[in-house]
């Protein structure tokens, strides 16, 4: 599980694009997102399941969407 970061993994919701060397910061943002691609694509092919939430969800949501990933993954109702 990650929690991301609005700001830094690029939210299609509430990114924002910093006013001073953007060209810079536009890259490094974007490599942040590529990286995090890329992780999640090393990590499902190592049988992991990813489950990515963003820093504004809703606590509760979130906590469902984790037990829900938990419980596809493990074939039983029972995360404890």
């Amino acid at each position: 599980m990650f929690v991301d970061g609005c700001f830094w993994h690029g939210c299609p919701e509430h990114a924002t694009s910093p006013r001073h060397n953007g060209v810079w910061w536009a890259e490094k943002l974007r490599r942040n997102v590529e990286r995090d691609r890329e992780t999640d694509s090393l990590l499902v092919d190592a049988g992991w399941t990813v489950v990515r939430i963003w820093e504004h969800e809703d606590p509760d949501l979130a906590t469902q969407r984790v037990v829900r990933a938990l419980t596809e993954a493990t074939g039983s109702g029972d995360c404890t």
